[in-house]
């Protein structure tokens, strides 16, 4: 199975990647289409993400005896850990929403954003011109009141590459990126191809988006008596041939990624770097949208 499509696969993803390198407007058009398509979700659905996001915290008396384990360096211990709140609030959601406008494929992958699918139609195919189908990937980041940065943290599986396919047996792979910062600097190794081939030739450029839904903390003196949720920022990381090729956004705004918050000592394929939203601003300034609740 592994090689079983292989060269056909090989030939059709180098027309297509060379097709969008020379064509990236067609790419810029299906990343804005599906960011409309997302905050179009979060607007209608609102009252219930609000509802369910929030219920977590009027279950507390089922698990205040198992609470999550805290996160990042030196907590402060009044907060609790609400990753996967947003994960199942939006992802459910979400694919269901997908599931009611597109049609849609749950194709699998070993590693990835934690929402995926691949999502067709002829809406698509008029911004695509050679595919009618686009595989969104989308990332829940829960944060809260002291960790609302304008960034998030990408791990190498979030994030498209350059998509570089020479030789039939070698597979893609990808360039690393400089995640670039005032006083170091570091590779990262992002690794998702830009397009992806399925066996039955459907060609599928990747569109990445981060989901950020940012909660509150109620208080009652020094007592956190609930993290219910405030607002929701939406964020498009271009994809890897816009980065890297055209129009090779990594050269012009050198900024977009910096350094994360591993050790440097990890795996280097672990490492993970933060994509600042200032500068997916100023790239286009619908890469990033906040929706207050």
């Amino acid at each position: 199975m592994f090689n079983q499509f292989i060269h056909n696969q090989f030939s059709i993803y180098s027309d297509a990647f060379d097709y969008y390198a020379n064509h990236s407007e067609c790419l810029i058009a299906i990343e804005k289409f599906v960011m409309n398509e997302i905050c179009h979700f979060v607007d209608l659905h609102l009252p219930e993400i609000k509802r369910d996001y929030d219920e977590a915290s009027y279950l507390y008396p089922f698990w205040k005896n198992y609470t999550p384990l805290e996160r990042g360096r030196s907590p402060v211990g009044d907060q609790y850990p609400w990753i996967e709140v947003g994960e199942k609030v939006f992802g459910s959601k979400l694919s269901r929403y997908f599931a009611s406008n597109f049609d849609i494929k749950d194709s699998g992958l070993p590693s990835g954003s934690d929402e995926r699918c691949i999502i067709s139609s002829q809406r698509i195919k008029q911004l695509l011109n050679i595919t009618d189908s686009v595989w969104v990937f989308i990332d829940i980041k829960s944060a809260g009141p002291r960790d609302d940065f304008n960034h998030a943290v990408m791990s190498p599986y979030q994030v498209s590459g350059s998509g570089n396919w020479e030789n039939i047996d070698d597979g893609v792979y990808n360039e690393p990126i400089v995640a670039k910062g005032v006083r170091v600097s570091h590779d990262f190794l992002c690794s998702l191809s830009p397009i992806y081939v399925l066996s039955d030739n459907t060609i599928s450029p990747l569109a990445n988006f981060v989901i950020k839904p940012i909660y509150g903390m109620s208080k009652a003196g020094e007592q956190t008596t609930g993290q219910p949720l405030e607002k929701i920022r939406i964020a498009c990381i271009p994809n890897g041939i816009l980065l890297s090729h055209n129009p090779a956004y990594l050269k012009s705004y050198p900024g977009l990624f910096f350094p994360g918050k591993d050790d440097k000592n990890k795996d280097l394929r672990k490492i993970r770097a933060r994509v600042s939203f200032d500068v997916l601003k100023e790239i286009d300034d619908w890469r990033v949208a906040e929706i207050v609740v």
